[in-house]
């Protein structure tokens, strides 16, 4: 692809790093910026520095949020007892839109494959078994996507965590096996949170 301006093709070159966005993509975002006021380039720059430099963990869930403790984390009405393992962000998004779900997340980061190198080490599961350790969890639902990295990932939890006395279930699988979460629609997604089955049974399906 030939440039007329250098500026033009180092934004192109930026902007085709996102993933999904080739450069042909990125060369219409690019050019439909030029065509729009200079404010809308300004507030959109603007906004995307705030979200990288001032965007939070939540120290509870690991969730993404604007303070140390999320929003979800510091609702009285959400049930504490309960805890919903989620792979990110974009999990929590798609269960919160079923309204179906009243208890808490636990946000791993990410799913064991030793494939990419991601291991239990890089992961949030250290701070879930300690969660789990401190009794304040009665119920852990397992809510990965069902692939096979999802369910070694489930697998190596409920290792780490059988010996203590908690109800493990896993969403119902009307989520098709190799199905992502986040694409899952909201009625079948709702129905998997209501219908979950506990996670033994699971294993022996």
């Amino acid at each position: 692809m030939d440039f007329s301006s250098k500026i033009l093709e180092n934004a192109v070159n930026e902007v085709s790093r996102l993933p999904g966005i080739g450069k042909r993509t990125a060369l219409r975002l690019v050019l439909h910026l030029l065509k729009q006021p200079s404010e809308h380039t300004k507030y959109l720059s603007e906004a995307l520095l705030h979200v990288r430099n001032d965007v939070k963990s939540c120290e509870k869930c690991h969730n993404i949020s604007d303070t140390l403790v999320c929003d979800i984390c510091q609702n009285p009405r959400r049930n504490a007892e309960v805890v919903c393992v989620v792979e990110d962000i974009r999990d929590v998004m798609a269960i919160e839109s079923t309204s179906q779900f009243k208890g808490l997340y636990h946000v791993l980061g990410g799913k064991i494959s030793p494939i990419e190198g991601i291991g239990p080490q890089n992961l949030q599961i250290e701070s879930l078994v300690r969660k789990i350790e401190s009794g304040e969890v009665k119920e852990l639902i397992f809510a990965l996507s069902s692939t096979m990295e999802g369910d070694t990932t489930n697998f190596y939890i409920f290792k780490q965590i059988e010996k203590f006395d908690i109800i493990t279930s896993t969403i119902a699988r009307g989520i098709s096996v190799g199905d992502e979460l986040e694409y899952a629609d909201e009625v079948t997604l709702g129905r998997s949170i209501v219908n979950r089955i506990p996670f033994e049974q699971s294993i022996r399906s």
